[in-house]
């Protein structure tokens, strides 16, 4: 947060804020407190007494901003927070306490009564039980108007075509409750009934009360005749669920009801001289308790903006431009959150410690280092049932594929490079994969290596169509084998399909060539970008035979020149992942249709694949388990997909995402495709790699040791960092095994001074 508030001159005079929340008033207040002359009005159709909900847990950097902004309303908050530090996660009768976390909450009605104090002693005007006029009937007469109206707010929807607002509603129903105790820490818990699995959010708020929310998938609360249950028989029923943790006692509601949570986003927050805080704006799930205090920090960055800037529409684009980044963050990692809820039946079967760790770094913001740090015991424990040795980080832990142990956790991605000639690996291919095996990951994987000159994406793009490809391959194999001892390579083959016959990345991607272009075959005649791209001719039986048997070709050729490992690319919009996909399989015969006949032919070449590839061997495929597109693969389907490779003999799935249609709207961020490697792990029990903006050896051991990933792929961290494995070692004080240093690099083993600090 930045320091105290400051005025200038030209603010705004009289102010209207809609709706008397924790955002709105601490706005009113703030905004009143840097010019006392300023006219503040708040409308809140509800009594000052009313309120929905319990209590509401502030962090310490929101409470920080409050101290700088306002001490008063500090001081205020300070006698009545509540403050623990342990998080309690019971799964199946097994309690796993976690230290460490620091947590402060009071009730939702004492916060809203330091505010209105406040508000009053400032000269705020507060009108209860009064419908604030529309925000369009306000602007005429005030400088400004702050709608805190809330998620389901009548200001955003009235202007809905300037906020540009997104909603999505997810897949859970959760009920708002409180027990008249005070639980000594921040409670999770399952409950595994005859109709699904249940969950309970429950911490305290005041000495003798706790807030308590009860969440399950739709489909769970359904079967559990939650709809035709009054609120009474609701609090009833949530009580006898979760009868231990309560201790026997009764929950009490207040205006209770299910509800779906909605993620709100918008494109705009404010138009004119409105603007939108809190729940209005935006919204984040209530499982990483980040509500009241975005809303609040909202308010501090609105006023701070007013304060600091000589004309309101200075101030809003400040205001929105200080507040947008941070928001977007809490929604990613609140998103990852939801999700890890809306998917908790697939995760109750991991031992209990697993399943805590799991829970506890959902997120993405705790993780496994400051997890050391805040609980090295609880830490150490999951260490050791991950089967970590004694000062070895999870990424240095061996895993076997297939007949291929690896000696740690980490693989260069495929990245292609397009710089081979005529199919050729060149030295500058030999430098790429080796000075990545020198530098200390377990498997290091080819770009995709195309098995005929039709299959290419770029002329640029290797092959194994000849005999001298496979030669050229082997140089490099050898080079790596003989030295950098214990570092797997693996080579991906695939065919370009409908995306084929482009330039080179740096040349436009995904563009035509100029000229020289190939005929393309697909699943079907459609082309990747129409009226831009050529349209491929669809596969009939005599080519997919054709196909077939470059495959299998390619893979011999790929067993001579000394591969430790083959991947299947079936992803990214190629050849084999086209048929997969239903927006770009139209097909009407055997090879098209239900996803049973989609499969087919990737089947087929992945049989003749096997049959050709050492039995010896591993073999993985790479599926895109969304197309990010509506109609397109599904989460579900992605399931069913990874079980028919594995079924057929795949030692491990390669979990990659998108790139199938140009249409795709990836919600991109952090790690943001481990979700899927997390679900086809756990739902079907094979060994899966994760990848996908996994950019940190702190997040490659979280996702280890939460058990979303056997493996773990990186590709651009790897462009920066060829030696990325072998630093995250040395950063890691290990010296093991698994990381070792080439003899001619072991002087530069460890960090560098970076310079002198007196």
């Amino acid at each position: 947060m930045a320091g105290p508030l400051t005025m200038t001159p030209a603010a705004p005079h009289r102010i209207a804020v809609i709706g008397g929340g924790p955002g709105g008033l601490y706005a009113a207040a703030l905004l009143k407190r840097l010019d006392p002359a300023r006219e503040v009005t708040v409308w809140e159709r509800n009594a000052p007494t009313d309120t929905f909900g319990f209590g509401v847990v502030l962090s310490d950097e929101t409470l920080g901003g409050i101290r700088d902004a306002d001490p008063v309303v500090y001081e205020a908050l300070s006698c009545d927070l509540v403050r623990w530090d342990d998080i309690d996660v019971v799964h199946r009768g097994h309690r796993t306490r976690s230290t460490g976390h620091g947590f402060a909450a009071l009730g939702r009605r004492r916060l809203l009564e330091i505010l209105h104090a406040r508000c009053t002693d400032l000269g705020v005007r507060l009108r209860f039980r009064t419908e604030a006029p529309p925000a369009e009937t306000l602007a005429a007469d005030h400088d400004l108007v702050i709608a805190a109206d809330g998620v389901h707010s009548r200001t955003r929807e009235a202007h809905a075509d300037h906020f540009g607002p997104r909603i999505t509603t997810h897949r859970c129903r959760y009920i708002w409750l409180a027990a008249d105790f005070a639980f000594d820490a921040f409670r999770f818990e399952t409950a595994e009934t005859e109709h699904g699995v249940m969950q309970l959010h429950a911490y305290p708020y005041e000495a003798g009360a706790s807030t308590v929310i009860v969440e399950m998938r739709e489909e769970v609360w359904r079967a559990a005749g939650f709809p035709e249950l009054d609120e009474a028989e609701s609090t009833a029923r949530c009580a006898k669920i979760f009868a231990e943790a309560l201790g026997g006692r009764e929950l009490r509601a207040n205006n209770s009801a299910w509800t779906a949570f909605r993620t709100v986003v918008n494109t705009h927050w404010s138009y004119g001289t409105t603007v939108l805080v809190g729940d209005a704006a935006h919204t984040a799930h209530f499982s990483i308790g980040s509500g009241t205090k975005l809303a609040v920090e909202d308010a501090l960055a609105l006023a701070r903006a007013i304060g600091g800037h000589p004309t309101l529409p200075e101030a809003l684009a400040a205001y929105e431009a200080e507040r947008r980044p941070v928001v977007a963050s809490t929604q990613r990692a609140a998103a990852a959150s939801l999700h890890w809820f809306e998917e908790l039946a697939g995760r109750v079967d991991r031992p209990p410690r697993r399943f805590a760790f799991d829970l506890l770094t959902r997120s993405r913001r705790v993780t496994h280092a400051n997890l050391r740090l805040r609980d090295p015991v609880f830490t150490a424990d999951v260490e050791a049932d991950f089967g970590c040795p004694p000062g070895t980080p999870p990424m240095f832990t061996p895993f076997r594929l297939g007949g291929l142990t690896l000696r740690n956790r980490i693989v260069v991605s495929p990245m292609d490079l397009y710089v081979a000639e005529d199919g050729v690996p060149g030295d500058f291919h030999l430098v790429h994969l080796g000075s990545r095996a020198l530098g200390g990951a377990g498997l290091v994987m080819t770009e995709m290596v195309c098995v005929s000159p039709g299959g290419r994406i770029t002329p640029g793009c290797t092959g194994l169509w000849t005999d001298g490809q496979a030669d050229a391959w082997r140089r490099i194999t050898a080079f790596v084998h003989d030295q950098a001892p214990g570092t797997a390579l693996g080579v991906q083959l695939g065919h370009s399909g409908r995306k084929g016959s482009t330039r080179r990345m740096w040349e436009g991607i995904d563009q035509p060539l100029p000229e020289g272009n190939w005929p393309l075959v697909a699943a079907s005649p459609l082309p990747y970008r129409p009226g831009v791209n050529q349209t491929p001719y669809a596969l009939d039986r005599a080519g997919l035979a054709a196909v077939r048997e470059e495959f299998t070709a390619a893979a011999r050729r790929a067993a001579r020149s000394g591969f430790d490992l083959l991947e299947l690319h079936c992803a990214h919009g190629y050849l084999l992942s086209g048929f997969l996909s239903p927006l770009t399989n139209h097909r009407t015969d055997a090879y098209g249709g239900d996803l049973d006949g989609r499969l087919r032919y990737p089947l087929e070449v992945f049989d003749a694949v096997r049959e050709a590839w050492p039995a010896d061997r591993p073999m993985t495929v790479r599926i895109s388990a969304t197309d990010w597109a509506e109609g397109g693969t599904s989460a579900e389907d992605a399931v069913v997909i990874a079980r028919a490779f594995a079924d057929h003999g795949a030692d491990a799935i390669d979990v990659s995402t998108g790139q199938v249609v140009p249409e795709e709207t990836p919600a991109y961020g952090r790690s943001y495709q481990t979700p899927y490697a997390d679900r086809i792990r756990n739902e079907l029990g094979v060994p899966v790699i994760a990848v996908g903006a996994i950019s940190s050896w702190d997040d490659v051991n979280s996702l280890l040791l939460a058990g979303r990933a056997d493996l773990c792929a990186l590709a651009r961290p790897h462009l920066y960092d060829p030696h990325w494995t072998l630093h995250a070692a040395a950063e890691q004080d290990y010296r093991g095994p698994a990381a070792p240093w080439p003899a001619p690099y072991r002087a530069g083993s460890r960090r560098p001074p970076t310079g002198r600090r007196e």
